[in-house]
């Protein structure tokens, strides 16, 4: 879609709202090709230069869809191609008066015949691109009566077109190829909400509900109201047919009943402004709702599961807390609190996936909780400021949990380390983000590095340092590096690693 969008606006001047109808037209049209048997390309007028001084006016395909119920016109892709001379006549004929144009002859492409059919494609009055519907004759043979309905009501369809009510006007532009198709199964209903066809698939659609018998004549309500499992289903389905029947473009509605789940799209038929009634596609999505519920199962499952996680890790911070606080030994008391600190950074990772069920994160809200978490468990919040510049964006699930210990190691290495004395000062953790890139910077305006300072996991007795390398490296696949900052006449601890999903081994 964005490369139509993206063609339209260097070849055509048309309109933002212009170009939204016509991707909300391309994401319907398969349903107007498949009961059209029928290619649809779209096509816009362009000026081309010619040798004389001047332009000459000619048509670009800019989108194709071909049908999924009969055989295609082309072999070949006719995006980008441009035509002019004799053929443009039909294209010209519908865009300048504004009606449907149809070839009373075949065009023979080759050995092929292909009927063309020029339909204007109208936005708020405005004639703004041409539908070409090209049906290839080649194997035509006598229509059976679903064939017939099929051709009526891909003809009331594109009257709607070029009317200018078809896709609706502000309606939600729609995703090409969702949605129920017409092979799903098609039912037309009269003006009083009858049903007056229903195809074959859609006789089968009805018998897995639990519809019995026949179905012609039948009102769709009355039909749906005794076989669906929640009343409130057939209510929403009389109205949906009701308000595509007044013209409306309602959602789809679901409906369960005899172990199947049913979706049904009503759309309007109203040619020229006369009300025909309404096409009902149907579609069982019965084993598609049956996967969506195991993967709620799964995630719910899965969430918990982090929950857990995340108040285990709690405990054991508190029950290190508590430690830390009967041990007189400097030393030991101060290991207890680093790993208290640690412990509580994984648990604000599992915290965040416990009431997510994306597989990445938002960074941000983990890093600003984890700064205040820092600064109150080492007192330092009167003295030494910590914030946050830039953003972190969505990091990937398996990789948070590594880059909130290494921020933790750096941030309370600085608090710890750069400003002795209760000197005050500030620590800021900026976050770059480019493409396929985040680079992270935690920088404090302290003392600085002192002389004999190395940063090397293997020759560093410091066990934060050697955490940060292994994490960095191993974890995050990416690099660390201390250095000097001139600007804050502190220190800065810079990590440069991919993001994005990466392939587990």
């Amino acid at each position: 879609m964005s490369a139509l969008t993206d063609t339209l606006a260097a070849r055509t001047s048309l309109s933002d709202a212009q170009v939204d109808h016509i991707a909300r037209l391309v994401g319907e049209w398969q349903l107007l090709s498949d009961l059209a048997f029928a290619d649809l390309l779209l096509w816009v007028p362009v000026s081309i230069a010619t040798n004389e001084a001047g332009s000459e006016g000619a048509f670009l395909c800019v989108a194709q869809c071909r049908p999924t119920t009969g055989p295609t016109a082309y072999q070949h892709d006719q995006v980008g191609v441009l035509v002019r001379g004799a053929r443009v006549a039909p294209l010209r004929t519908a865009f300048s008066e504004g009606r449907i144009f149809r070839e009373v002859d075949p065009d023979w492409d080759g050995d092929l015949p292909i009927r063309r059919e020029a339909i204007p494609l109208r936005h708020d009055g405005e004639v703004i691109a041409v539908i070409g519907r090209d049906a290839n004759l080649a194997s035509v043979r006598t229509p059976s009566q679903l064939e017939l309905v099929y051709l009526q009501s891909a003809a009331d369809l594109a009257a709607m077109v070029a009317d200018g009510t078809f896709p609706a006007p502000g309606s939600s532009r729609q995703e090409e190829g969702s949605g129920p198709r017409v092979g799903d199964g098609l039912v037309r209903l009269e003006p009083d909400g009858t049903i007056i066809y229903a195809s074959p698939n859609a006789l089968s659609a009805f018998n897995r509900l639990g519809v019995t018998g026949n179905v012609l004549s039948e009102p769709i309500d009355a039909l749906t109201s005794t076989v669906v499992d929640d009343p409130f289903d057939a209510t929403d389905l009389s109205g949906a047919v009701a308000e595509a029947i007044d013209g409306g473009h309602p959602a789809s509605v679901e409906m369960e009943g005899g172990g199947a789940v049913i979706l049904f799209r009503a759309l309007p038929l109203r040619p020229r402004g006369e009300t025909l009634g309404a096409l009902l596609l149907m579609q069982d999505v019965t084993e598609l709702r049956r996967r969506d519920r195991q993967i709620m199962s799964k995630d719910a499952t899965i969430r918990e599961i982090h929950h857990r996680v995340k108040n285990n890790l709690q405990t054991v911070a508190a029950l290190l807390r508590l430690q830390a606080r009967r041990v007189s030994v400097p030393g030991a008391k101060a290991a207890l609190e680093e790993s208290m600190r640690r412990v509580q950074s994984i648990a604000l990772v599992h915290e965040t996936l416990s009431v997510s069920i994306d597989e990445s994160v938002d960074f941000d809200e983990i890093v600003d909780r984890l700064l205040v978490m820092l600064s109150d468990v080492m007192g330092s919040v009167s003295r030494v400021s910590v914030e946050r510049q830039g953003t972190f964006g969505e990091i990937p699930a398996e990789a948070a949990t590594a880059l909130v210990l290494v921020l933790t190691e750096l941030v309370q290495n600085a608090i710890e380390h750069a400003f002795p004395d209760d000197r005050p000062g500030k620590v800021w953790v900026q976050a770059k983000r480019q493409r396929g890139e985040l680079t992270v910077a935690i920088v404090d305006d302290g003392i600085g590095l002192p002389d004999d300072f190395t940063s090397s996991g293997d020759r560093s007795d410091r066990l934060g340092l050697q955490i940060v390398n292994t994490l960095v490296s191993a974890e995050l696949t990416g690099t660390v590096d201390f250095r000097s900052h001139a600007d804050s006449g502190g220190t800065a601890a810079v990590v440069v690693m991919p993001v994005g999903r990466r392939a587990r081994v």
